[in-house]
């Protein structure tokens, strides 16, 4: 993108500005604290800001307008952060039923829509992740945002063009689903398996891209100019830079020069930081008898211990003298620079369970807790999460990543424990029976887990720890 316009990139350079050395500065502060914290993200971002520093303390404003599209296309690059992509699926995926759902009613099919299940009678559908959206959306932003700053039109169209890849992901990704809902209502269940491996893929993509190019064909229809003429990278765009070109002053640019080379050798000092770790018991010693509950633990399979990088858990269903049990999970890392817990959004549907509700609700106390309603043939589970962090009790994904930047930085401390319970809403029960039992288990629970989870104020020691990237835990 920048290589076909370098005449532009060459006549439009400007008098470099310290905006430049500024930015790239910023940069070096976002990867150092990524390197504090292990939030792989603020790296990513700092490489891209650090391109348009450099492009500022070369060549100023006027270079910028030349290559500010193809550098901000590189975000594209740059994955979601779990957290992010986890309530995003979740999104998409109950709005993906509900137009699913409305489509099959155009068609005189009885439905009903419970969460993101559709209910066709004989067949239930469960839109799950791999069905959210998500694998059209990336792709179809990206292909958007290059298609626009390839058309050759009035600004507001470019704009239209790129923004439209999000509604056009949705709508072709609930006809998708309600089509398999159709098919299944004509011709039974076993259509369903062929349906949606033939409309998942490339062809639901390759319509979505259809749509986009029709787009750009109306609204070249609009301005009046031929299609064929409509794409096409402006070259020889008239020079906004100074006349005086030659007496450049080249500090900036030396100074984001200076600031690249101190935060590649700060770099090193950061990676063999050594981290405190808090003193603490382990969960082999936790309590099998809670209050009037009584615990029988179990293990996670080698491979699967290996895989989570856990420093250390309990996995133990405790039962009530009536024989109602709810499941308990507590995942503990040290440090969550080399394994970060995946949010159950995105573990609960990975395991073949749907999320039917969702909500952020808060216990006896006050603290907050998320709450979720889940379903797998015919069998229902209510589940009740948080994370406890460094003193804290925090139900949400983002507050935890802020959370964990703060003490990274400002404690050196990343450890911290996700807390999962997990109980059966029998047949004969209401949700709210079932979610009385769980909120009485955490009356028990919570007392006990003070030496086991670390407080904000919990003796420490420091250890070793190296920097690397993280890997993420699915439980």
């Amino acid at each position: 993108m920048l290589w076909v316009r370098r005449h532009d990139v060459i006549t439009n350079l400007g008098r470099p500005i310290w905006i430049g050395a500024a930015l790239v500065a910023l940069a070096a502060s976002l990867h150092i604290i990524s390197q504090l914290s292990g939030i792989l993200i603020l790296s990513q971002m700092a490489f891209v800001i650090t391109l348009f520093g450099i492009v500022l303390a070369i060549g100023g404003y006027p270079l910028m307008r030349v290559t500010f599209a193809p550098i901000a296309f590189l975000i594209f690059a740059i994955p979601l952060p779990d957290f992010l992509n986890a309530g995003l699926s979740l999104d998409l995926q109950l709005i993906s039923s509900k137009l699913g759902a409305a489509f099959i009613n155009l068609f005189n099919v009885p439905v009903y829509l419970e969460g993101n299940i559709i209910d066709l009678g004989t067949y239930k559908l469960q839109v799950v992740d791999a069905c959210s959206g998500l694998r059209y959306l990336y792709p179809l932003c990206s292909l958007s945002f290059l298609a626009a700053y390839l058309f050759q039109a009035p600004i507001w169209q470019r704009v239209f063009v790129a923004l439209s890849s999000i509604p056009i992901t949705v709508a072709m990704n609930g006809f998708r689903i309600g089509a398999v809902g159709i098919t299944v209502d004509r011709w039974g269940p076993s259509m369903a398996d062929g349906m949606l491996h033939f409309l998942e893929g490339w062809i639901i993509f390759l319509a979505s891209t259809l749509i986009i190019l029709m787009e750009a064909y109306l609204l070249a229809r609009i301005s009046k100019r031929p299609f064929s003429e409509s794409f096409g990278v402006s070259t020889g765009a008239k020079s906004t830079a100074s006349a005086t070109v030659h007496s450049k002053d080249y500090r900036p640019f030396y100074a984001c020069l200076f600031l690249i080379l101190a935060i590649l050798f700060a770099g090193t000092f950061t990676g063999i930081r050594s981290e405190t770790t808090p003193e603490r018991s382990r969960f082999v010693t936790f309590p099998a008898d809670i209050g009037d509950w009584h615990g029988h633990a179990s293990s996670l399979a080698p491979d699967v211990e290996r895989t989570l990088g856990l420093d250390d858990y309990i996995l133990s269903d405790y039962s009530d003298p009536s024989g109602k049990i709810v499941n308990l999970y507590v995942a503990y890392y040290a440090s969550q620079h080399r394994f970060k817990y995946h949010s159950p959004l995105v573990c609960i549907p990975a395991d073949g369970w749907s999320i039917v509700s969702f909500e952020r609700t808060r216990n006896d106390v006050g603290h907050p807790m998320n709450r979720a309603i889940i379903a797998r043939n015919g069998y229902r589970q209510l589940v009740y999460y948080w994370y406890q962090e460094r003193g804290r009790k925090i139900a949400s994904e983002y507050l935890s990543r802020l959370y964990l930047i703060y003490d990274s930085i400002f404690m050196n401390r990343s450890d911290g424990a996700l807390i999962r319970l997990v109980t059966p809403i029998l047949p004969d029960e209401l949700d709210e029976q079932a979610d009385i039992r769980l909120r009485r288990f955490i009356r028990d629970l919570e007392p006990r887990l003070n030496v086991f989870v670390p407080s904000r104020d919990s003796p420490t020691n420091e250890r070793p720890t190296a920097r690397n990237p993280q890997r993420h835990a699915h439980v």
